[in-house]
């Protein structure tokens, strides 16, 4: 597993993007990769990747309390 610098990324979000810290916090890693243009070019985000997140990680009622939803 390869590890995340986030000291890094934290310097890159604050100082070069201008983040808030909270809103960088929030961001999953993918998410700061696309904003810095880092993203690898073996996951581009094509409907059969979301189809098979879709499957993976469905949008249900027992997932709402995930998201501050009752």
């Amino acid at each position: 597993m390869t590890e995340f610098d986030f000291n890094g990324m934290l310097r890159v979000a604050l100082a070069e993007l201008k983040l808030s810290p909270s809103a960088f916090w929030a961001m999953t890693p993918y998410e700061f990769m696309t904003m810095t243009g880092r993203t690898p070019a073996d996951m581009p985000m094509v409907r059969a990747r979301f189809d098979v997140l879709s499957r993976a990680f469905p949008d249900t009622k027992e997932n709402d309390h995930d998201r501050g939803s009752e």
